[in-house]
């Protein structure tokens, strides 16, 4: 059964009520024709479950009595990508769908010293909006219940002096080290990409003296958001390895 996301301002837990509109309720009404007396399954975005029972179907809203509600445990491997803003916006927009799906905790945008699209003001909410749309959708087809973060842009030495990681890496082309090497399960894992030309060499040793450590993903050269759904999807192999998966999504 799918899930469907609802904005906290539109759930009345005491209340045991519900509204959907926007796209989940485009997608809800139009595309699957869910009517009055059908069950659905929402969340949040932040780790509540609802069961749902609809009550009233509009013409741009559906509304509805929570049946059953329970809080999902917080995964507690955490994956955040810190991904240059790429020349071609579309290639941005695959990561964020493919990282969504993959389970990828938080998308940082990033300005390096070779980002060429640096959008500003107005461009940069336009820019929001649709991010988090594409992000929605991925999350809807993976039954996702914690929606990954997302901010605006900032930039490489803002990046770097983050703190509250367990293991902060940067794949680097001339790296010998394997990413075996790492523990990037059980806890949270900071992966710095760059965009097109890669990191400068300044931007490494700033990466490494603010604690990084690189890593190698392989002899070839990848694209950028190549490497960065690469990044997430090692980690979650490592815990299908582990029969760990629930502790992803």
């Amino acid at each position: 059964m799918e899930l469907f996301y609802a904005l906290p301002a539109h759930i009345d837990r005491s209340g045991k009520r519900i509204l959907l509109d926007g796209d989940e309720f485009h997608h809800l009404v139009r595309v699957l024709r869910k009517k009055t007396g059908d069950r659905i399954q929402v969340t949040d975005g932040c780790g509540l479950h609802l069961e749902v029972l609809v009550t009233a179907v509009g013409k741009h809203e559906l509304e509805g009595d929570i049946v059953a509600e329970r809080m999902m445990a917080r995964p507690h491997t955490r994956v955040t990508v810190a991904l240059s803003l790429l020349k071609a916006p579309q290639r941005f927009d695959f990561f964020l769908e493919k990282a969504t799906e993959l389970g990828i905790s938080r998308i940082i945008p990033m300005i390096t010293a070779r980002t060429v699209a640096q959008p500003t003001g107005e461009r940069v909410v336009k820019k929001l909006v649709r991010w988090r749309n594409i992000m929605l959708s991925a999350a809807r087809q993976s039954r996702r219940y914690y929606l990954p973060e997302i901010g605006e842009p900032i930039s490489f030495g803002t990046v770097a002096a983050l703190e509250g990681f367990d293991c902060r890496l940067i794949p680097y082309e001339l790296s010998a080290e394997p990413p075996s090497s790492f523990a990037c399960t059980g806890g949270k894992t900071l992966f710095l990409v760059g965009g097109e030309g890669g990191f400068t060499a300044e931007e490494v040793i700033q990466a490494k003296a603010a604690g990084f450590s690189e890593i190698s993903f392989g002899r070839s050269i990848l694209r950028a958001e190549t490497a960065a759904i690469f990044a997430v999807s090692l980690v979650r192999a490592r815990l299908l390895e582990q029969a760990e998966e629930e502790d992803w999504l």
